[in-house]
């Protein structure tokens, strides 16, 4: 069964707005489907919305308003948390609009106490649970660990939305949930919902359609680069990715190119491995850069010792741009590939690696149609299936690239014809490797895609067909912010 994990319906929901389809519409369908299902249940009698100070709340407020016009259903909302403290502005607005419906009884809850007083559980005909939804994570706190007891105690219909709360909607570990006699999940049927442990909470799962653009799914859009890992406040070097760029020789500027994207991007650290005859000048570049000396005028199989142990102070290899496609160079990359954990494949190094990927690497290649070609695959609509068969992730480049992991396929869009000056593949290269240190192959190639392409959106503007590569990652951290 087709599903997703919670942090990719954030990065739609996002990329909804990015395209112009605002959270309220969306919050708005999703609340007249929960209200639908009441009304489909009882006809009439007595509702008691729960809600939590989140998106699912909002859904409730919503649902509550449409209820609140129909005479034969008497509502009543129980909002756990202070009015003040609603997070976000979509269900803030809803909520607001509330005093303006015909509610029998609107109360914040702070104690679980309280609720018990009002009596509201013991007289509805029906509850709905929008308490806590997808954004569960950890050990459950109060009032909200007893108010998912008071909602089992109670002998009453029960409708979740989104997900019981307190459920993993990801499928890991949870302390308590709510026991439903349905579930309303929005959009598609989310991860942890598909596991043997969720019919338990859930019962019945109804999949609502609430009107998601079709795009913000195909398309990577800003909404992706949301669901990125996050710096702590508490971080230390390394933490945010060590990264070896593994380059040069024939050419010098490519690895340098690729190590300040990766800079630019958030990596704590990045070497460059390089030929000895580059090395100096690679150096010269940035006194931010690391740079390792190798033994000869290009990568050779004798350096292959002398990587094997970089690797193993790195999160992620980035290797292949400036190496030029020596036998001897192909031959070294075939020797190294094994080595890393992780591996983003870019310009010469395609051309030694062996597919499909070894057992023990995750791999992201990043081939333009050409390279593509050479290594045995058939343009866009071939992808998704090169990618199932021979293992890595797979970023097409293109006036559109293609990103898939053989299961998903994602188009990005951003970019521009300026952007055929020579570095930026490099460029796009060292952000990649960044973003794999802390995120998903398919995650880190996406994002990528989408930053590289902005990025040079923004340079073009400033500087026309003129804009360099360069140019390009000196304006990516205006794309992160």
């Amino acid at each position: 069964m087709r599903s997703i994990t919670s942090s990719r319906m954030r990065a739609i929901d996002a990329n909804c707005e990015y395209l112009g389809l605002k959270g309220l519409q969306l919050m708005e369908n999703a609340g007249a489907a929960i209200a639908r299902e009441v009304k489909e249940r009882i006809g009439s009698g007595k509702v008691i919305f729960i809600a939590g100070r989140g998106n699912n709340g909002g859904d409730a407020f919503v649902a509550a308003r449409h209820l609140a016009s129909d005479p034969d259903v008497t509502v009543y909302i129980a909002l756990v948390g202070n009015a003040t403290r609603i997070r976000t502005d979509d269900a803030r607005h809803n909520f607001n609009i509330l005093k303006h419906c015909n509610i029998e009884g609107i109360t914040e809850i702070t104690d679980a106490s309280q609720l018990k007083k009002k009596g509201w559980i013991d007289d509805a005909d029906i509850i709905v649970d929008a308490l806590l939804g997808t954004g569960i994570s950890g050990k459950l706190r109060e009032p909200e660990s007893t108010v998912i007891d008071m909602i089992n105690d109670s002998d009453k219909q029960v409708i979740a939305v989104d997900v019981p709360s307190g459920f993993d909607p990801d499928g890991g570990d949870i302390d308590k949930a709510v026991i439903a006699d349905i579930t309303l999940t929005f959009h598609e049927m989310k991860t942890g919902l598909t596991t043997s442990l969720a019919r338990e909470y859930t019962s019945e799962v109804k999949v609502v359609n609430i009107g998601v653009c079709t795009d913000a799914e195909r398309y990577v859009g800003s909404g992706d680069l949301k669901v990125l890992q996050k710096r702590h406040a508490d971080s230390h070097k390394g933490n945010s990715g060590r990264i070896l760029i593994i380059g040069g020789g024939p050419y010098s500027g490519a690895p340098a190119l690729a190590a300040m994207a990766a800079l630019r991007t958030g990596a704590d650290i990045v070497t460059v491995a390089a030929p000895a005859s580059v090395a100096g000048t690679i150096a010269s570049y940035s006194p931010n850069i690391i740079v390792r000396p190798l033994s000869s005028d290009v990568l050779c199989e004798e350096d292959v010792g002398t990587i094997a142990e970089l690797i193993t102070s790195h999160d992620v290899v980035v290797i292949g741009m400036g190496l030029g496609r020596a036998e001897r160079t192909k031959t070294a990359i075939s020797k190294i590939i094994p080595f890393c954990k992780k591996v983003v494949v870019d310009a010469d190094g395609l051309y030694g690696i062996e597919l499909p990927v070894p057992e023990d690497t995750t791999m992201i290649i990043t081939p333009h149609a050409g390279e593509f070609r050479s290594l045995g695959g058939h343009g866009a609509d071939d992808v998704q299936a090169f990618s199932r068969e021979n293992g890595p992730t797979v970023l097409l480049k293109g006036k559109e690239d293609t990103i898939s992991n053989g299961e998903r396929v994602a188009i990005n869009s951003t970019g521009n014809a300026g952007m055929t000056v020579g570095g930026t593949g490099d460029v796009l290269a060292g952000i990649s490797g960044a973003l794999f240190a802390t995120s998903s192959p398919m995650e880190a190639a996406c994002c990528a895609a989408f930053i590289n392409g902005a990025a040079g959106d923004l340079a073009f503007e400033d500087k026309g067909y003129g804009l360099l590569a360069t140019d390009v990652i000196d304006r990516i951290t205006d794309v992160m912010k």
